[in-house]
């Protein structure tokens, strides 16, 4: 790509010339990020329709209001943040003393996705800008509107010799993961994960890897009918509410005991028409299906014959406007697609169960998933799902909370991916914690070797065990 090579010059330039460092350069442009999204706001509500079709009160809750809080929080405590810690020794060391000093990687690539085009492209990059870092920025490219978007407007804002950012295509894709970086951030799926990964080891670049997986909710049987109510409304939030199901932290499926599934499936119908209407097609609620590759896959899935006869509420769809109406399906084939790979879509599988506590190994027997959503009252149960369960992260008795909860680490594990971003986290994600020892050339003590008798020999094993062999030796002055 023309102009790449020295786009990137401009930008170790900038990064050696230590402007990037100071808290000053950090907290302007954290301020600069404020005003962006209270500028233009109504801005951005307009390209997230074009792209995605989001309600303006998705777009605050899921893009605006994520990136600003985020902003702000990191403004706070920016300087607290990058200030070294003072770091404990034994006493083995005395006289020395010891720090943690986090530096920034350098030269960062920050790789947005399309579903949550403004807050997963903004966000990792707040956390760069508060940890020193320059940054080139690539929206992606299945969100047009909001890409061109933030190129256009960002360098009104930051810092344009310190965070470019770059609008394109696949070409452009590959062509940035051929350069040599300090640092990757990439949000996205695992087929694209793996080549950004793929790309990265060229270099031995450290990656951090946002994606997904197959989500489970479990539902146990102890919830009283009111509780249920709520549940019903948590889960149709989290799985149609947030971008129509084309989210990493939807719930994929369900899991329930099979004396519940009846009552439960009453209750998400009568929920959905609740928030959606009677006809879902014409509420201005749900985002649309992103494009036509990704309305084919959702519509391949529920072409296959035993995955349509376990359709049980829903599944019209009108290929003429990529509409998938809210669908929800008893017990599929747990070797069909639909329960293999990632839905992405507003299409939720119930699977049934004769004791609740089965969900376990059905989990674990799985690929690791990025949140497990467990709706239970049950304490032993809740441990268990702890201890013998793996997943990003668990939220009970409630959805969608722990991606905007700044004090708690977001990221997957496995298969969903690895890397940590929010709060203190981002800041952490894109620093180097550079360990600091200090000593002074008074007193120098010699110990001679051989001879030293065997008694000597296991005193000073015994001391080191202790960490008091410093002191002892500066006392005692073993030279002999």
């Amino acid at each position: 790509m023309e102009g790449l090579e020295g786009t990137l010059a401009e930008l170790r330039d900038t990064f050696k010339s230590g402007r990037t460092r100071s808290a000053a350069w950090r907290k302007s442009q954290l301020r600069a990020m404020i005003e962006f999204v209270q500028d233009n706001e109504e801005e951005i509500f307009k390209v997230l329709d074009q792209d995605v079709g989001k309600h303006p009160v998705e777009a605050y809750r899921d893009e605006v209001g994520v990136v600003a809080k985020s902003a702000k929080l990191s403004l706070s405590c920016v300087e607290k943040w990058m200030a070294p810690k003072k770091g404990n020794l034994p006493l083995a060391f005395f006289p020395a003393s010891a720090e943690v000093m986090p530096e920034p990687f350098g030269v960062v690539l920050i790789m947005g996705s399309w579903n949550f085009p403004i807050s997963l492209t903004l966000d990792p990059l707040i956390g760069a800008i508060s940890a020193g870092n320059v940054v080139v920025l690539k929206p992606s490219e299945l969100s047009p509107a909001c890409s061109s978007f933030l190129a256009e407007t960002i360098p009104k804002y930051l810092d344009p010799k310190s965070v470019k950012v770059i609008d394109g295509g696949i070409d452009v894709c590959q062509q940035l993961l051929q350069q040599n970086w300090d640092k990757i951030f990439f949000t996205g799926s695992q087929r694209v994960g793996r080549i950004v990964m793929t790309a990265a080891a060229q270099h031995l670049t450290p990656v951090t890897l946002e994606l997904g997986g197959k989500s489970p909710a479990i539902l146990d049987s102890s919830s009283n009918p009111t509780n249920m109510k709520v549940i019903a409304k948590r889960i149709v939030a989290a799985k149609w509410g947030s971008c129509s199901g084309q989210a990493c932290i939807a719930i994929d499926y369900m899991l329930v005991e099979e004396k519940l599934a009846s009552y439960l499936m009453d209750l998400l119908e009568k929920t959905i028409k609740q928030f959606f209407g009677e006809n879902p097609r014409e509420s201005k609620s749900l985002c649309k299906i992103l494009n036509k590759n990704n309305f084919k896959r959702l519509l391949d899935l529920l072409k296959d014959p035993l995955i349509r006869a376990s359709v049980v509420y829903g599944g019209s769809v009108d290929e003429e406007t990529m509409y998938i109406e809210p669908t929800i399906l008893l017990n599929p084939p747990l070797d069909s697609q639909i329960m293999t790979e990632e839905i992405f879509g507003p299409l939720l599988p119930i699977i049934t169960l004769n004791n609740i506590y089965d969900s376990i190994e059905f989990i674990s027997s799985r690929p690791k998933p990025l949140v497990i959503y467990a709706f239970t009252g049950d304490e032993t149960f809740k441990k268990q799902i702890l201890s013998k369960t793996s997943s990003g992260s668990v939220t009970f008795n409630d959805t969608l909370l722990q991606f905007v909860c700044d004090s708690l680490p977001f990221g997957g594990v496995g298969q969903s991916g690895f890397g940590r971003y929010h709060g203190k986290y981002s800041f952490d994600t894109f620093s180097h914690e550079k360990a600091i020892l200090q000593r002074r050339f008074f007193p120098e003590l010699e110990p001679r070797y051989p001879p030293w008798n065997n008694f000597k020999f296991q005193f000073i094993k015994l001391l080191y065990a202790f960490n008091y062999i410093g002191l002892v030796l500066l006392l005692l002055g073993l030279k002999k």
